[in-house]
């Protein structure tokens, strides 16, 4: 059936996830119903126009060539710096079938990315495409200059580097615009790691940059309507209306900033990934004393997906894949995205259906998990080290906000039919 009970429950699932954000609201008397539903249609919109318009569509998926051109280029940096462990001559780790050495030929993708966005800020063509985007956000959810700013650069850029354009609004910026700063940062994800994502999923999915780029695009809108339906916003449009910018000296600063930024990221990646995997292997080797359950071995990511399973199943997904959608979602939220995404990578084709892989990826593309939470309230106090109190007072509260919202994004996947999203 083209479209049936699961689109329909995904529709009920988007009024929970907002009943939700309601039920912990600070002021429930102010709901923003028509933010609300604003947000709601332009969610859709994004859907239909990026899934549904044939010359959208297929300009999104001509720009794979992008990635594989990036990818190109990286090897061609690494394995001078590296030798032979940074090109695809790297030993085998997987009995004979040879693969990448993670740290040296995957992560450095991100410094190339970093160095090349920094540049065409610099240059003013991802400037005007972030600006073009904040005025839409600006005009159609009434937010301040310097909010719908920060709000379109997140879908370009990190959660700790998009506040950087806003820095000298962030002290007279009120709670509210705080709070959908944070929401949007942990509701969406850099383009930095954003490409390395696509790497993982490219073989078991068509197309899985415009699918990314598509997920980080729907969640804002989700992120803005969330964040003011749980914090109410109380000042004046007149009052937010601040217009902020942000410039690098040269060309070759924007270089070696970027580069610069994209070595901290690759470090920060590393370091937590390490940890990441280190605790999800000692967890699951103590469940792993317990009695099996159902045949199989207790693990952290089975117990993890009983939890969110429901969550899942209410967004879209079929109950006999809601477990395992679950996983990925408990994964991303309890350790970190990164690992979710190599896990959603890992799932064979034959065992996740395509419209079910979709609206995961719709899910986890966020950074909201524990982790973030440090990196983001370390990132703002470095920027504006006076309201470190406010962010520590929302710090759990994005958490929530930012998860809501991707979910949010994954419901629309699974409202609209399947055959929107074949290749």
């Amino acid at each position: 059936m083209e479209w049936g009970w699961d689109n329909a429950r995904a529709a009920l699932g988007i009024v929970v996830i907002f009943a939700i954000a309601w039920g912990l609201s600070s002021n429930r008397k102010a709901l923003p119903w028509k933010l609300i539903l604003g947000a709601v249609a332009m969610q859709v919109s994004f859907a239909l126009l990026l899934y549904g318009v044939p010359p959208v569509k297929n300009g999104l998926a001509s720009a794979s060539v992008v990635v594989d051109a990036l990818q190109e280029a990286t090897r061609a940096g690494t394995s001078f710096v590296f030798g032979y462990v940074g090109d695809n001559t790297a030993w085998p780790f997987n009995e004979n079938q040879p693969g990448p050495l993670f740290f040296f030929q995957i992560l450095p993708l991100v410094i190339v990315v970093a160095a090349l966005s920094a540049m065409l800020w610099h240059w003013r063509i991802l400037q005007w495409i972030t600006k073009g985007f904040a005025y839409v956000f600006q005009r159609l959810m009434g937010i301040g200059g310097a909010t719908s700013l920060a709000v379109s650069a997140n879908v370009f850029m990190g959660m700790t580097e998009a506040p950087v354009l806003i820095k000298p609004y962030l002290l007279r910026m009120t709670k509210s615009e705080i709070f959908i700063v944070m929401t949007t940062g942990f509701a969406t994800i850099a383009g930095s790691v954003l490409v390395i994502y696509v790497t993982f999923l490219e073989p078991v999915m068509a197309n899985p940059l415009s699918q990314l780029l598509a997920a980080s695009l729907m969640a804002a809108p989700a992120a803005v309507a969330i964040a003011l339906t749980m914090e109410p916003e109380t000042a004046a449009n007149s009052e937010r209306m601040h217009e902020p910018d942000f410039k690098y000296e040269s060309t070759m600063d924007a270089f070696a900033t970027g580069a610069s930024d994209g070595m901290k990221i690759v470090l920060n990646i590393a370091t937590m990934l390490i940890a990441a995997l280190a605790l999800l292997h000692i967890v699951n080797m103590l469940l792993g004393v317990a009695p099996d359950v159902n045949g199989e071995a207790l693990s952290l990511q089975r117990i993890l997906g009983w939890i969110f399973a429901p969550l899942m199943y209410l967004i879209g997904v079929p109950w006999e894949e809601a477990a395992k959608a679950g996983s990925l979602m408990g994964v991303k939220t309890v350790l970190t995205e990164f690992v979710a995404f190599i896990d959603l990578g890992a799932v064979p084709v034959d065992e996740m259906s395509d419209r079910t892989r979709r609206i995961v990826a719709n899910a986890i593309c966020g950074f909201a998990n524990f982790g973030s939470i440090g990196i983001l309230i370390g990132g703002l106090t470095i920027i504006a080290p006076d309201r470190r109190e406010l962010f520590l007072s929302l710090a759990w509260k994005t958490l929530v906000s930012g998860t809501l919202a991707t979910c949010a994004s994954g419901a629309i996947v699974g409202l609209m039919p399947a055959s929107l999203f074949a290749p």
